[in-house]
């Protein structure tokens, strides 16, 4: 691109027509003129006040468009609200209903400390309402297919009415994403942003888990920065972080023994019209250490084996149908149906069914039709069953059917610990653990750091194990030992 320090800037021209007065900034930049109308005074003065700034610091102008060369560098910054949008468009198709979920949280704590000015920010609630209710949302922010490239005009539909100041003023509002990497005030910004996801909204440490998921996205994003040539490094790169410490070995004090999770399946079948279909369907939890989401998809395809009772059968998993919430799926349905979670697309995962399991899935399938598309659990009118539904059923049948020293210790306090102790009750009986990984969908890795010690009285067995193996010595064997003096 040319350039010239030589520029010249004329008087203002003033064209007074029947209607309408133009004033016309006029100038030079090298030998090429330029000039540019404008219908008010102010307008003019003001666009000449600034091309004589810049000539006056002698700043480089372009002998294509006469503009300052700082002015095309301000054109094309990327502000941290159209930067933190283009990367929500971008991951949109490729993430899980869960993970957009998780985007977005992300991106709005940021987004809350990347500010330049607080002159007339929204209300705090309000603020993050807008973000995570829509503009990080690319389905119901665009409605279509979002426009692609970090620079694309945004096909937005126009935000509700509600939420227009919050969504304009977050517009003018943002930092430029250059500003992460300027020397002393990037890494401000950066411990500043990290600051906000080590906390919860009212300011207590957030869970080390949840920290650690949002240092993630952003990571992640600052990577895509880098690949768009919006950013030149990692803004994380700058900053001594310690992470915070993480624990994702389940509490053994959660997870039932086998009395404490069968009284709480017969408690299920006595709540009512809703329980009796939600037996089979913690069962499943219990005895096959299926997530929620992957029984609420169970179809009849999916079982392949189902025998007389006192046999074992079989699942063949193909797919889970996780609720995220309307914001975050495609079609705007609470749930989204996908693959099993962490496996390849259309993979799939056979599971064995206990007998008691099976016993379980007979009489299910024996009162209760077949729902739509083949699902095994539904509601009573064929639909799919929320989480709300089984939910106070669980709780009532667990208060039921333990103790309230039991409860209170927190044995069984979700539906999902069943799982938890059906591996454990696996690794226990002494299954080999890349079997047991295989059966519950997990790597091994994650299986023996997660898995490996919960279940309720897990501890004694070991040790009578271990007795077993390494019996005490009699007492006429053992040494004797000086008495003190």
């Amino acid at each position: 691109m040319e350039t010239s320090y030589n520029v010249r800037i004329w008087k203002t021209d003033i064209y007074k027509g029947a209607k309408v007065t133009t004033y016309t900034v006029r100038w030079r930049v090298g030998e090429r003129p330029f000039k540019e109308p404008f219908r008010g005074k102010t307008q003019a003065d003001n666009f000449k006040a600034e091309l004589t700034v810049a000539a006056n610091r002698g700043e480089a102008f372009s002998v294509e468009d006469g503009r300052p060369i700082s002015w095309r560098r301000d054109e094309q910054a990327l502000s941290w609200f159209k930067f933190a949008c283009a990367y929500t468009d971008a991951k949109w198709s490729y993430a899980s209903g869960n993970h957009r979920k998780s985007i977005a949280e992300a991106l709005t704590d940021a987004t809350e400390v990347l500010l330049v000015s607080d002159a007339g920010r929204p209300d705090q609630k309000e603020l993050r309402a807008a973000l995570r209710g829509w503009v990080f949302s690319t389905r119901v922010r665009d409605g279509a297919e979002p426009a692609k490239g970090p620079h694309a005009a945004m096909r937005w539909l126009d935000p509700p009415e509600d939420i227009q100041h919050v969504v304009r003023w977050l517009q003018e509002n943002t930092i430029d994403v250059l500003e992460l990497t300027r020397p002393k005030r990037g890494p401000l910004l950066t411990r500043a942003v990290l600051d906000r996801i080590s906390r919860k909204q009212d300011g207590t440490a957030a869970a080390g888990n949840t920290v650690k998921r949002k240092r993630q996205v952003l990571n992640n994003a600052f990577k895509f920065a880098r690949e768009i040539s919006a950013l030149q490094a990692n803004p994380l790169d700058s900053v001594t972080w310690t992470k915070p410490r993480t624990d994702e070995a389940v509490d053994p004090g959660v997870v039932a023994n086998r009395e404490q999770a069968r009284a709480i399946l017969a408690e299920v079948a006595k709540e009512g019209a809703m329980g009796k279909r939600l037996a089979a369907f913690f069962g499943c939890m219990y005895y096959a250490a299926l997530r929620p989401e992957e029984v609420i998809d169970l179809r009849t395809e999916n079982i392949r084996k189902l025998p007389e009772s006192g046999e074992w059968g079989e699942f063949v998993l193909t797919n889970s149908d996780p609720e995220v919430g309307t914001k975050w799926t495609d079609d705007g349905k609470a749930r989204q149906r996908r693959g099993l979670k962490h496996r390849p697309v259309k993979a799939k995962r056979q599971v064995p069914i206990h007998p008691d399991l099976v016993a379980l899935l007979r009489a299910h399938r024996a009162e209760f039709n077949h729902g739509r598309e083949g699902r095994i659990f539904t509601g009573p009118r064929g639909g799919i069953i929320r989480d709300s539904t089984y939910l106070p059923v669980w709780h009532k049948a667990r208060e039921r059917a333990l103790s309230p020293t039991e409860q209170a210790s927190g044995i069984a306090a979700r539906p999902y610990d069943f799982r938890h102790a059906c591996v454990s009750t696996w690794l226990n009986a002494g299954v080999n653990p890349p079997q047991v990984a295989e059966w519950a969908g997990h790597s091994v890795d994650v299986l023996l750091r997660v898995y490996a010690k919960c279940i309720a009285g897990g501890q004694v067995e070991a040790m009578r194990r271990i007795e077993t193996a390494l019996p005490p010595a009699a007492p006429a064997e053992q040494p004797d030992v000086p008495e003190a003096d």
